[in-house]
């Protein structure tokens, strides 16, 4: 199998997140697409390693997967604070940072 196959499943992984992270008012959703984006990015990163036969992609790929479970981690701990502040996990009601 060719590299193509992976790029489209890439691609179509990556649209999803994106439209996910457009559409989604709740801060949890934006969370899940951003994380698709990201996994997205790692399946470019395999396919590509694997394509040119070189390990740094692998490396590459591990090194995102942790930058992306710390990503998550902070992430799911900021909206825990801002529920507990606001009672609320909808984007448009936090507006903590306006004067």
């Amino acid at each position: 199998m060719g590299l193509e196959p992976y790029l489209f499943l890439s691609a179509t992984v990556f649209c999803i997140g994106l439209f996910g992270v457009m559409t989604r008012r709740n801060t949890i959703g934006i969370l899940l697409g951003i994380e698709l984006m990201m996994n997205a990015v790692n399946i470019n990163l395999v396919a590509f390693a694997r394509y040119t036969a070189m390990a740094a992609g692998f490396v590459f790929t591990v090194f995102t997967i942790c930058i992306t479970v710390t990503e998550a981690a902070l992430g799911l701990a900021i909206v825990i604070l801002l529920f507990r502040v606001r009672r609320t996990v909808m984007a448009d009601h936090l507006d903590l940072l306006k004067g």
